[in-house]
């Protein structure tokens, strides 16, 4: 059985929740089983937010994942926050704008902010991030995600995110010819 535990984090303002939505409806363009939950604080910005996904062939008997496959954490406090969280062998996935303390253990350090911002728009970050997820863990095709965005973009902002996405999937590919080592870029 194919099961994988997501858990998307960061501050409330990074899209997370959309995140998990757009990873969520990928994975059901490809005929998987999804459960997500996600929490966010009082603030409109700023907050902690996260999107916790479980993503499988089979159905899912609980929908709340407990020890989670992979970890994206998208600013120091979330990646303080839920590293406990990650499996032994599951892989964490920071933003190396803005985690500057990584743990002490095998993580993959991407600036999704950074590469967001050179490509012109701040909040694309978390559709880099998802485009490195996917190319890392092949958790949903490619192409799953891309209809996933046409289907709950607007159309003014669906060019900027494809564009994110192909960013992501590049940077994603990259760590993965990597995945056997301790990776920080």
């Amino acid at each position: 059985m194919t099961q994988h535990h997501l858990c998307l984090s960061g501050s409330g303002g990074q899209g997370l929740i959309l995140g998990g939505a757009l990873l969520a409806h990928a994975a059901v363009r490809d005929g998987k089983n999804v459960t997500m939950t996600s929490s966010y604080g009082p603030e409109a910005r700023g907050g902690a937010s996260r999107s916790n996904l479980i993503i499988s062939d089979n159905p899912i008997d609980y929908p709340i994942p407990e020890k989670m496959d992979i970890v994206l954490a998208m600013n120091q406090e979330s990646c303080n926050k839920f590293v406990p969280e990650l499996k032994d062998d599951g892989i964490l996935i920071v933003d190396s704008t803005l985690v500057i303390h990584h743990p002490p253990i095998k993580h993959y350090s991407i600036p999704f902010t950074k590469l967001a911002t050179k490509a012109g728009v701040v909040i694309i970050a978390n559709v880099i991030a998802l485009g490195s997820i996917i190319a890392l863990t092949d958790i949903v095709r490619p192409v799953s995600l891309k209809e996933a965005l046409k289907e709950r973009m607007r159309a003014d902002l669906l060019p900027i995110n494809e564009k994110a996405l192909k960013i992501g999937l590049r940077e994603g590919t990259k760590l993965k010819k990597n995945i056997d080592e301790y990776y920080t870029y």
